[in-house]
């Protein structure tokens, strides 16, 4: 069992949790996305705050394959409205901040949210583990191969798990030395990863138990799915429950996710599964 305290608000996983992503992005495909505006957004969030969410995972930058960048200011005008609507109507919400510019970070606990989900674990802003140390968060390190930029242009491997594995023995241990008390790690699926590469990692998944840390795994709708099965994202549902289905048998805490109601089906189906 874990705890992480969220800005005072203690969250106890006892049992595997589910994070709802929200995209305030104009090219989400997720419905409920910035072009619908405010009151689209908090529909979504209310929808997947009533389904069971535990977590609600608030980003302003595509980080997709050869996504364009914007800056943190640019950043900052999309999320902070989200996180203050959202909050202003369910106050008891835990909210993350999908970013990984510590001044985005800085601005959204500010706002409300009590998570900093950083897809680049404190490399494409070296004030970010400082930042959050400060913020007295949770922080969930991502790895990534590269930038979104060029992360997908033939990432490559002697072998992908003991890489990441040794990429969370350094960086766990620079987390701790900057001051961060609650980390999550997070091996992440498709940031610099072949389709090989994906599944390996997820076969691999209970070698990750070794640092004692609750272990994100947000393979939601993604390529890996799609491309396996010749369809499309929007396909992806039934695949998607699948491979979380292989992560929470393979220790996963945190399930990140597009479909709460279908994540937390899942967890249910697990857990009778597990107590049987």
């Amino acid at each position: 069992m874990y705890t992480l305290n969220c800005k005072g608000k203690l969250l106890v996983m006892d049992k595997p949790l589910v994070m709802g992503i929200i995209n305030a992005t104009p090219d989400s495909f997720v419905e409920g996305h910035l072009n619908n505006g405010i009151k689209g957004i908090l529909a979504l969030a209310s929808k997947m705050i009533a389904d069971g969410a535990d977590i609600l995972d608030i980003g302003g930058q595509s980080t997709r394959p050869v996504s364009k960048r914007i800056n943190a200011d640019e950043e900052i005008s999309r999320v902070i409205p989200v996180i203050e609507a959202i909050k202003a109507l369910h106050k008891d919400v835990i909210i993350s901040i999908d970013t990984y510019h510590s001044k985005v970070a800085a601005a959204a606990v500010a706002a409300g949210a009590s998570i900093v989900n950083d897809i680049s674990g404190g490399n494409m802003d070296p004030g970010m583990l400082q930042q959050v140390a400060q913020l007295k968060v949770p922080y969930i390190c991502m790895h990534m191969q590269g930038t979104p930029d060029n992360m997908q242009q033939h990432p490559q491997y002697e072998n992908v798990t003991t890489a990441i594995i040794d990429f969370f023995i350094d960086k766990i241990a620079e987390c701790k030395k900057a001051g961060i008390m609650d980390l999550i790690i997070d091996p992440g699926f498709g940031f610099g990863k072949t389709i090989r590469h994906n599944f390996q990692l997820l076969k691999d998944l209970s070698l990750f138990k070794m640092f004692d840390l609750p272990v994100l795994v947000g393979i939601s709708r993604k390529s890996t799915i799609y491309k396996t099965l010749h369809t499309d994202a929007s396909e992806a549902l039934n695949g998607t429950t699948v491979l979380n289905t292989i992560a929470l048998m393979n220790g996963a805490a945190i399930l990140r996710v597009h479909d709460v109601k279908e994540a937390k089906e899942v967890l249910k189906l697990y857990e009778s599964y597990r107590k049987a």
